[in-house]
């Protein structure tokens, strides 16, 4: 069993696979009055490229996927709490939009198919071992099809309640994370590399916390 922290996050016992611990961390949320809504980092670089087929990794709730939904394109949301999909499910049906949602450990198996854009937005656990982010990313820079774009979006940095906790989780720079997954340059190009000022927050440990995170977009050729 999990139990909450003074940081309101649940802390992964020995025995929690990644579904197990999703599953009990949003199964002890309520589920909110209002629709989530994507990042605003997505938003900005999707504004930036055609309609097409979108893969969204670590769906959560599902505000990223409905977003890009509303927007029009097809989208696929992978996670691996049965429990969020079912979250995201509901509010994709009162946004009236409509979405694939699949479930599957990322660790363990990938969704078929190639996609004109493949997101991940946030895609940290508590649970992830070495290595195993960057091993899911390099499935996804394969899953992107002619033409289309990768793009991750990640948090820069922990707030200082967190620190050498085990939600203290890599979380490289943009560039850092490029030479990990070490795209062919013949086949792709930076888009986007840069770490955006997302301003003073409040942490789930109630005090403020000066928020950075990530932006990696790489652009495959057709």
């Amino acid at each position: 069993m999990t139990r909450r922290t003074d940081t309101g996050m649940p802390w992964p016992s020995p025995e929690d696979t990644p579904q197990t611990y999703w599953d009990a961390f949003h199964g002890g949320l309520d589920v909110p009055d209002q629709i989530p809504t994507p990042n605003p980092l997505l938003v900005e670089e999707a504004s930036r490229l055609p309609v097409g087929s979108a893969l969204d990794l670590g769906c959560g709730t599902g505000g990223d996927a409905i977003g890009l939904a509303g927007l029009g394109w097809r989208v696929t949301a992978v996670d691996v709490s049965g429990e969020v999909l079912r979250r995201a499910e509901f509010h994709a049906g009162r946004a009236g939009v409509h979405v694939d949602w699949q479930r599957h450990d990322l660790t363990e198996a990938f969704p078929a198919g190639h996609y004109d854009l493949v997101c991940s937005q946030f895609l940290h656990s508590p649970t992830e071992r070495p290595g195993q982010r960057t091993a899911i990313l390099r499935r996804a820079l394969d899953a992107v099809a002619p033409g289309g774009s990768l793009l991750v979006v990640g948090h820069a940095g922990v707030p200082a309640s967190m620190a050498g906790t085990p939600f203290d989780v890599d979380l490289p720079g943009p560039g850092e994370l490029r030479a990990a997954l070490a795209p062919d340059p013949a086949a792709w190009t930076v888009a986007a590399e840069r770490t955006v000022d997302r301003g003073i927050v409040t942490g789930p440990d109630g005090e403020p916390f000066a928020r950075a995170d990530t932006v990696l977009r790489l652009d495959r050729a057709g």
